[in-house]
Parts: C-alpha cells; sequence; structure tokens
C-alpha cells in the first residue's frame, strides 16, 4: 500500500479550513451575572449580536444546559419583540434595559407559539435561559444583570 503524501497534505489542510470556518460559525460564549435577592447567579451564554444570529437565537434546539443561556444584544435601546417559533424548549425572556436592570420577564415561554413577547420600555438586550430559572433565582424586575454590553452605575 502506498501512501499519497501531496493528496493526504491536501485533504488534511481542506479539513483544517473546514474546522476553523465552522468554529467561526459558533457563537462566543460570555459570562452574565443576574443579581437577585437570592445572591449572584452566573450564566454562560451565547452572543447574539447580529440580525442573522437574533433571528435564529435558540430555534431547532432541543435542550439547553442549566447553566447556558442566549443575550441578544441590540447595540442600543429599543423596543423588542421575541417569538418562539421554531423553538422546542420553554424559555424565560428576560427584557434588560441599556444599564443592566431587568424591565420585564416572560417566564415559561410555549414551546413553538407564534404569540409576540415584548418589552414594556426599550431595551438593549434580551436574556433566554431555560424555563423556570427566573423562579428559581427569584428574578424581578429592577434585578441586575451584569455584562459589558451594560453602562456600569
Amino acid at each position: 500500500m502506498t501512501i499519497n503524501v501531496r493528496g493526504l497534505l491536501i485533504g488534511l489542510t481542506v479539513l483544517l479550513f473546514f474546522i476553523a470556518l465552522c468554529a467561526r460559525c459558533a457563537l462566543a460564549l460570555s459570562e452574565v451575572v443576574v443579581v437577585t435577592q437570592s445572591g449572584q447567579h452566573v450564566f454562560f451564554v451565547e452572543i447574539a449580536d447580529t440580525p442573522e444570529q437574533r433571528s435564529k437565537g435558540l430555534m431547532y434546539r432541543h435542550s439547553l444546559g442549566s447553566d447556558r443561556g442566549m443575550l441578544f444584544d441590540f447595540g442600543r435601546a429599543a423596543m423588542a419583540s421575541m417569538w418562539m417559533k421554531n423553538t422546542y424548549i420553554s424559555l424565560d425572556i428576560i427584557f434588560i434595559d441599556p444599564n443592566g436592570r431587568i424591565v420585564n420577564i416572560e417566564a415559561d415561554t410555549v414551546p413553538q407559539s407564534l404569540h409576540t413577547i415584548s418589552s414594556l420600555e426599550p431595551v438593549r438586550a434580551v436574556l433566554e435561559l431555560n424555563a423556570g430559572i427566573t423562579a428559581r433565582i427569584t428574578a424581578r424586575p429592577g434585578d441586575k444583570v451584569i455584562h459589558p454590553i451594560f453602562a456600569s452605575d
């Protein structure tokens, strides 16, 4: 058996190129801290900060780790609306103003619902976590979310 070294090197180069390309497509993980009366709660979230990423969100996923989520960064304060189309897991949706203050929470959303869920005032971001987490950590409007995208007090 002979080995075509040139062909092997080309194949390996193509494979490494696609691995690098896939890594670039994956959303970056970032730490978010939700501060409530029960303490500080750390989550590792994917950042959705492009229109394409925000449009897809957590669609087509069948599970989400208990300390995982997605932070939708709109880049500026604006009214925000979300829906659960093609989202197979129930979520808690947290609307957050530019200073990191929780504006409103929609808990235990209905998977695959086309019902629109909206912020009550302009927000900078939306944090999606597994359903039930906001109740477990006692998150309420007025509580603080710490992440570099929010202005610090």
